[in-house]
């Protein structure tokens, strides 16, 4: 028997890595000869800096940039063994992560250390950027990350303007005499799995603002100047960014990417299936098992679960879910098309309960599932 052990993470209690452990340990118990591969995946989110560690064989590299309170911060990136490769993890340097709940303020936070890290991986002379834009505590829709690189942005009296949300709707000039020239020599492939426009209803700052701190005044004001900066970026670059689905992620970083960086925004986990050669693994595979916290109609879109599904369909292998929790019904299973779901909860308690029995609960399911396996082929 050949299992593939493909997850995304239990956020907040077991990592991809833990998981393939533990399921391993739960199949070994029933069928101790059978072949079990490890390939805990991601879909472009926070954390995937460390599942794509093992797969670029890259090594973490420091560097100094601001926080997206422009305050001084030691983050890292990865670089690949032969140099030749950065992913980075916008998270590291422009992500809510590094803010208190009480600095949240969209309307003032900056992507400026992003265009930093990028800056860095350019002068180290690589040739391949990856961008992981999750996890974002910002609405400039990329003008920070163009500054650090070179871009400049002037209002209409000639006053160059601080990459910052809330000037959005006051740029009128973006200067590109001084960019980086090593930002055209490279390729640069963007994690999204969102289709948000850059604004209007289902734009950056309606979607995302409130969960970045913005009132509802900032966000009606955020999307404005979202519009007013689109079409500043169509005048000067003959780019429409409200017609690229994504370019409403990570604050209008989707958009701000493609025009300032030249990026091709892409599936997130299918970048990373691609970087761990998952579709060669599947040759033979009897199982996929993969999992995540929980399983709901999100993971239809874009996540972790719904690209390894696509692909394991391609070749006829069959899936299981081990999840924190399921909440989709027959019917949505059948529409995603996973073979197998279960929740590995066992006890009825809180989730500070759940998530100290996981490992313990994840093995028995493992073991459950194992076994009825066995029964099928007998």
């Amino acid at each position: 028997m050949k299992f593939i052990l493909a997850p995304d993470k239990y956020k907040g209690s077991l990592t991809g890595r833990e998981f393939c452990k533990t399921v391993a340990q739960g199949i070994d118990k029933v069928f101790p000869k059978s072949e079990i591969l490890k390939m805990p995946l991601a879909d472009g989110g926070d954390g995937t800096i460390d599942v794509v560690a093992d797969y670029l064989k890259a090594s973490k590299v420091s560097v100094k940039v601001n926080d997206p309170l422009f305050r001084e911060i030691t983050t890292q990136y990865l670089l690949s063994e032969d140099g030749q490769t950065a992913f980075i993890e916008m998270s590291e340097a422009s992500g809510y992560k590094l803010l208190q709940k009480t600095e949240m303020d969209c309307m003032q936070t900056t992507t400026l250390g992003t265009g930093e890290m990028i800056l860095d991986a350019l002068e180290r002379g690589v040739q391949t950027i990856l961008l992981g834009i999750g996890g974002s505590a910002t609405n400039d829709g990329g003008m920070g990350m163009a500054k650090a690189l070179g871009y400049q942005f002037f209002d209409t009296h000639g006053n160059e303007l601080k990459p910052i949300g809330k000037n959005l709707s006051q740029v009128k000039e973006i200067s590109q005499n001084n960019i980086h020239p090593k930002l055209a020599e490279v390729k640069i492939q963007v994690a999204c799995d969102v289709n948000n426009p850059f604004y209007g209803e289902s734009g950056a700052a309606k979607i995302y603002g409130a969960q970045k701190g913005a009132s509802e005044e900032d966000i009606e004001f955020l999307d404005g100047g979202l519009k007013i900066f689109s079409e500043i970026l169509k005048a000067s670059f003959d780019i429409d960014v409200q017609n690229i689905p994504g370019s409403g992620a990570a604050g209008g970083v989707g958009g701000g990417a493609v025009v300032f960086l030249n990026a091709e925004l892409v599936s997130g986990v299918d970048l990373i299936m691609q970087l761990a050669n998952f579709d060669e693994a599947l040759q033979g595979a009897d199982w996929v098992i993969t999992g995540e916290g929980q399983l709901d109609g999100q993971t239809f879109s874009g996540k972790t679960i719904s690209g390894i599904i696509k692909s394991a369909k391609k070749r006829n292998v069959p899936v299981a879910a081990f999840c924190g929790s399921v909440d989709v019904d027959i019917n949505e299973m059948q529409e995603m098309g996973l073979d197998y779901a279960v929740s590995i909860l066992n006890q009825i308690g809180n989730l500070d309960d759940a998530k100290a029995n996981t490992v313990a609960n994840l093995k028995l399911a493992s073991y459950n599932f194992a076994n009825l396996v066995k029964l099928s082929k007998g």
